[in-house]
This record gives C-alpha cells, structure tokens and sequence, in this order.
C-alpha cells in the first residue's frame, strides 16, 4: 500500500490527557475532580516596550486590565492569569456546536503587533479540583501555602506540585482550583493525586 493510499486512511481523534486515567480512589469525596479539556488556553507575551499599548487594547478590546501580579482577572468568559513579567496566560470555556476562532487566534489578531500569542489547548493538560480536603491533599506535594490567608479566590501561582511544573487558580472559597500542566505529564500528576487524596475519598 502506497504512502498515499495510508495518508487516506488516517483518521486522528482528540483525546483528553488524562483519557483512561481518572476514576474515583478511596471512599467518600473529599477532593473532587473535573476534566477541564474544555478550555482553551493561550500563552500571551508582550513584545519589547509594548506593554503599556498592550494593556490598552486588551481594554479597549475586552474590557479586561491585564493584571501586574500572580491574580486571574474574568471579563465575560475570557479570564486572564499573569504568569510572569509581561506573561499572561489567557483561558476560555469551549462553547460545544459554536463555530469560532481559536482563542490563539482571535488573540493573535487582536494583539497584533503588541504581544506573540501562543496556543497550549493541546500542549497543558487541566483539571478542576474541588472538595472539603482539598488543601490536605495538595499540601502532600504543593510548594505553596494555599491557606485562605495566603491564597484567595483569584490568586494565581506558577510553581510545582511533586515535582511537576504546574500553573494553579482559585476561583471561588468552596475552594475550587484549576491546574495546567504540560500534557506530557499528566499520567504522573494523576497518579500523585490519586495517591495523595485517596484517604480523603476521591470523586468524579
């Protein structure tokens, strides 16, 4: 069989990366998770002296102020994390059955010129963790203290949990978080989670 007859027959199915991974651990739900394979996220870095006309067209163009600190500001249902110096990262739900521009997409034509955009919807993987004992269980592996004293509700940090880099939000005091991390590891992030919060009942 031809390269060109095999090439036809190729056919490639998006997958989640933690497809085949997450099923619930121990009894009870103390920690709870959500496959966030649903959101779009993007990479937005300022070019050289643009940050100040980049903050203004990202007013300008949807009512958000890029934030100056590790926070996580919403404006309808984009939501923008500073990661860094000039470094945000930029996250959107997917709407199922509406057609639209990739958030990269839409981002790279609207900063044009202002900011290099770069699509990580299938380089990070994310989940929601949520549950009565979900600091216990992150504080197994978590190099910050997610005390409600020391990490709030729109607090972001760029940091690492069992050794895997990882970027983690708060967003609301149930508490709720999100964490992205590259897709390449999230057989090991899942298997240090469900080690870690196996006691306190995991759930899906």
């Amino acid at each position: 069989m031809s390269d060109v007859a095999l090439a036809g027959t190729l056919i490639l199915t998006e997958r989640s990366a933690f497809d085949g991974f997450l099923k619930p651990v121990g009894e009870g739900s103390g920690v709870t998770i959500q496959d966030r394979s649903d959101l779009e996220l993007a990479v937005v870095s300022a070019r050289r002296g643009q940050e100040g006309a980049l903050a203004a067209r990202m007013d300008a163009t949807y009512g958000v102020r890029l934030p100056s600190a590790p926070k996580r500001i919403e404006a309808g249902p984009l939501a923008i994390m500073g990661t860094g110096p000039g470094t945000w990262l930029a996250a959107r739900d997917v709407v199922p059955g509406q057609p639209q521009a990739t958030l990269a997409e839409e981002l790279s034509r609207a900063l044009a010129g202002l900011a290099a955009v770069t699509d990580q919807s299938s380089g990070y993987a994310a989940l929601r963790v949520s549950g009565p004992r979900v600091r216990e269980a992150f504080a197994k592996g978590l190099d910050i203290d997610l005390h409600p004293r020391a990490f709030a509700p729109g607090d972001v940090a760029v940091t690492a949990c069992s050794h895997i880099g990882v970027t983690l939000w708060q967003l609301d005091d149930a508490p709720t978080y999100e964490i992205a991390l590259f897709r390449s590891m999230a057989g090991s992030f899942w298997h240090w989670l469900s080690e870690s919060a196996a006691e306190f009942g995991l759930a899906t």
